[in-house]
């Protein structure tokens, strides 16, 4: 039995099959994303989504999905499953018996005497998706036909019936190639075998309904292009590959490029393998630049969390080196002492007053297995940047204070990863100084120094020590509350916000903190009483009065509950680490029971992977991006914080 599985009771009930996704990338960024049983109900979903530069810069759908019909005895029985405004059609789930998706995601159908099964491939090192069709058992002649849908737009938009596309095809071998519009790449559609025959007819399908749009309060009709079929006999025991890719494929070549693929895969057979096959999907590579996507399908590029998540993602890295590559890439993109924390249709944002300090963090785990001297070496010119861009002040409105704090002026209240907007309006308005703000700026400091002392860098020491000691004094003047307990969340014009938030305890789990063991230890006990779930830390203790605990409706609703309640798994990592700080290596089986505890998330939303928010509620229903680089990244330092020995 598979490790990741559902049965044909589970498969045929709707609400249980459409809520379960499976996501699939490469490389170069592409992807593939659509429900367990194929059937689209987010703009989001595609079985081919490329980024095209030359247009936006953005991800487009090229294929939608792919609807199979089996054919005996002139008898037709349609294996699609898509949703309209009123009803479901074709009702292909009713035909699915098993999907499993150790390796690949396989389905198996059964009609009739017919037992056929699809595994989806998406390839590794080109934008080409392949599905091959097994026939299992068959008792009389059959016949396969595919059609496929095509989109050619921008993932955030939908496709509509129009006069400006394109309906001409273009003969290549086993197959045809086409394209919707001018400035896109050539679709090319090949079927393995000479058997297979394409017939053009241009249609288009109108209204496909994405219900999940409809929940999230955007449009949710979309009419999607079939330029023809593809018609092919098909044997007992025999296999069938249709490739769709942007590139031309020799049809000689496809089996063994298929089965190539497979030997790549890391098996989804237990919960680790599982993780670490999900968290090597966010690596990319461009121009032998290398890179990160945040989450999957609709979160590209993020610098803060790419910092967050590459301590964990670097223990499934794809390749040896990447994630120094990575950190690289992002260094050779700074302006000034800021990273970019993300890009809009091709224009960089520097919008992040903790983005360049959750660089040291990075530093501190990828490069553990590197000398001080040669970390120094690489990485110190950088470092000295970021400290002195800190002390003279940024553009964005944070400044060095007299006390050795970073203070982030009022009119920047949107500036920490607590940045819902809405209307120019941020929903977690934060600013003054902030306390994880101040914590990765007390731990990049005190780091430096541990560097710099490696190479006897004088002149720094003797700027930065003074510093570093004022800071650490004043983190504690200024945040710590011995009545209560625990850290202010942020103190603006010398008014302490005690909202208990998860904040705090990355300020615990940072590697260099400026608390005493008492503290850490008070911390966690607020943090376990009304932050602690099985799915993470919620963003703020249900006992506020402006907690929200669930995550629903249009984005003004989702904006306002995503950081007022709304469980995230990231900040787990580091209450893992503080944790371990306060009960060592032998007190970690209550950790050992969160990490565990996550294994039914495999299956719950994202399948395989682990989502990028929980509601703050039971029973903590996934949401948010499906498959988020950080979620993954922390797990698995948690996982390695269990099974190591020694300091967090």
């Amino acid at each position: 039995m598979a490790y990741i599985q559902f049965d044909k009771t589970q498969l045929v009930n709707l609400e249980y099959a459409l809520s379960r996704e499976m996501v699939r990338s490469n490389l170069s960024g592409a992807f593939s994303c659509t429900t367990i049983i194929g059937c689209n109900t987010r703009k989001y979903h595609g079985l081919l989504i490329t980024k095209q530069p030359q247009l936006d810069g953005d991800h487009h759908v090229l294929l939608s999905q792919v609807d199979e019909t089996v054919i005996q005895h002139d008898a037709e029985f349609n294996l699609g499953v898509n949703k309209f405004p009123d009803r479901f059609h074709p009702k292909g789930h009713k035909y699915i018996r098993d999907f499993s998706a150790d390796l690949l995601p396989v389905v198996t159908y059964r009609v009739g005497g017919v037992r056929l099964t699809k595994e989806t491939m998406f390839v590794s090192d080109k934008d080409m998706v392949m599905i091959r069709y097994t026939l299992v058992e068959a008792r009389s002649p059959t016949r396969l036909r595919l059609m496929p849908f095509l989109a050619f737009r921008n993932i955030h938009e939908l496709s509509k019936e129009n006069a400006y596309h394109d309906t001409r095809h273009v003969e290549i071998p086993s197959g045809v190639k086409v394209r919707m519009y001018d400035g896109y790449p050539w679709l090319h559609m090949q079927v393995s075998g000479s058997q297979a025959v394409y017939t053009h007819k241009p249609g288009w399908h109108h209204n496909l309904h994405y219900f999940h749009e409809e929940e999230r309060g955007y449009e949710t009709l979309e009419d999607l292009l079939v330029p023809g079929t593809f018609e092919t006999e098909i044997k007992k025991n025999e296999s069938i590959i249709f490739s769709i890719g942007t590139q031309e494929a020799d049809p000689g070549s496809l089996h063994r490029i298929f089965d190539s693929e497979i030997r790549k895969r890391t098996p989804r057979n237990s919960f680790h393998n599982s993780l670490q096959n999900a968290a090597s999907q966010f690596f990319v590579v461009e121009d032998n630049q290398a890179s990160l996507v945040a989450g999957f399908p609709w979160i590209s590029y993020s610098g803060r969390y790419s910092f967050i998540a590459l301590p964990g993602l670097n223990q499934a890295a794809p390749k040896r080196g990447i994630c120094k590559d990575v950190i690289d890439h992002m260094v050779a993109r700074m302006q000034g002492a800021l990273f970019p924390e993300s890009y809009l249709r091709n224009q960089v944002v520097f919008d992040a007053a903790d983005t360049s300090l959750w660089f040291f963090h990075s530093l501190q785990y990828c490069m553990a297995n590197t000398t001080r001297q040669a970390v120094w070496k690489n990485y110190g010119q950088v470092m000295k940047r970021i400290l002195d861009g800190y002390a003279k002040g940024l553009d964005i409105g944070v400044s060095l204070q007299d006390n050795g704090l970073l203070h982030i002026t009022p009119a920047a209240d949107a500036l920490t990863w607590m940045n819902a907007r809405s209307d120019g309006r941020c929903h977690t308005p934060r600013s003054g100084y902030v306390v994880e703000v101040n914590a990765l700026w007390y731990n990049a400091l005190k780091y430096t120094l541990f560097l710099a002392e490696a190479s006897d860098d004088q002149d720094f020491i003797q700027h930065w020590n003074p510093i570093t000691e004022k800071a650490h004094k004043a983190f504690n003047n200024v945040f710590w509350n011995d009545q209560a307990g625990y850290l202010a969340d942020y103190v603006l014009d010398g008014v302490p916000y005690m909202q208990v938030r998860p904040n705090q305890v990355i300020a615990a789990g940072l590697k260099h903190t400026p608390l005493d063991k008492f503290q850490l230890k008070s911390i966690l006990d607020v943090a376990t009483h009304e932050l602690l779930t099985p799915r993470g830390l919620r963003t703020l203790s249900p006992q506020d009065p402006d907690y929200k605990g669930r995550y629903h409706g249009d984005a003004w609703a989702r904006d306002a509950a995503y950081h007022q309640g709304t469980v995230w798994l990231w900040p787990l990592g580091f209450y893992a680490s503080a944790w371990k700080k306060v009960y060592g290596a032998d007190g970690m089986d209550p950790i050992k029971k969160l990490y565990e505890g996550l294994e039914p998330c495999l299956t719950e939303a994202g399948v395989g992977t682990l989502s990028e928010i929980y509601e703050g509620d039971p029973p903590h229903h996934a949401r948010g991006a499906i498959s988020f680089a950080p979620s993954l990244g922390e797990t698995l330092r948690i996982q390695s914080l269990i099974t190591k020995k020694g300091k967090p």
